[in-house]
């Protein structure tokens, strides 16, 4: 199977109708991953594939629009119709598993560790599911987030998680076939971008795929003002959409 990325989500800060918050599946040889798990998500996965036939799952940082889903996914594998084999493996940031823990303790912290091994993120870490490679990269968002690049060992998807401007974005875009960039705002932030900061961080990868767009910027908006920095191919990403 070649590299592909399907949009479950890109809404922020709240789920719309027919449009889940951050979330895109990732498949190639033979692995499926899913990144980002906001609300709504978990729904529109199910529209791909099996929460149990997910290889692994991979979380940017823990805003509630990127990662809410992971608490219905936690019943779903553990208090439900779904057999999984073994605990699924989750990637994030520090302290995802006390978070998850704590939100659905009754008496005590909940069973994580039955719905997921969790590995923590940091810079510079690398992970290898089942022939693809997820090679993680700290950004900037004000607290531990991260940017992540999947590879094939051909094709190379990069996605910025939520950050604002920062050479280890450009770094984590150079050379990527495809790179899903936020853009968040339509003014400059110190915590996410404009569609010209992620245009100019696309400079070294190949197709621009703008994503997390806010309530006060239009897709088209934020096309027409990515294209005044880049003239490659710029598209806004859209749930359902494959690539």
């Amino acid at each position: 199977m070649s590299l592909e990325l399907i949009v479950l989500g890109s809404a922020t800060p709240y789920p719309r109708p027919g449009e889940p918050c951050s979330g895109y599946l990732v498949r190639g040889n033979d692995a499926t991953v899913w990144l980002d798990a906001g609300p709504g998500t978990l729904a529109a996965l199910q529209d791909h594939t099996a929460l149990t036939d997910v290889d692994a799952i991979w979380i940017s940082h823990l805003h509630a629009d990127h990662v809410a889903d992971l608490l219905p996914a936690v019943y779903a594998l553990l208090f439900a119709d779904l057999r999984p084999a073994k605990p699924l493996p989750l990637y994030g940031p520090p302290g995802i598993r006390e978070r998850l823990g704590h939100f659905l303790s009754n008496t005590g912290p909940a069973p994580i560790e039955q719905a997921f091994h969790v590995h923590e993120l940091h810079n510079g870490h690398f992970a290898e599911v089942h022939g693809l490679t997820l090679a993680t990269t700290a950004v900037e968002h004000g607290f531990p987030a991260f940017g992540v690049r999947v590879t094939d060992g051909d094709r190379v998807l990069a996605y910025s998680g939520d950050t604002g401007p920062c050479a280890a974005l450009t770094e984590l875009a150079n050379g990527a076939d495809l790179f899903l960039c936020e853009a968040d705002g339509p003014d400059p932030s110190p915590v996410h971008l404009t569609p010209e900061d992620a245009a100019r961080a696309a400079h070294g990868a190949g197709r621009l795929l703008l994503t997390h767009l806010g309530p006060f910027l239009t897709p088209e908006q934020a096309t027409e003002r990515a294209a005044t920095v880049h003239k490659g191919s710029i598209e806004v990403a859209a749930a359902g959409v494959r690539y």
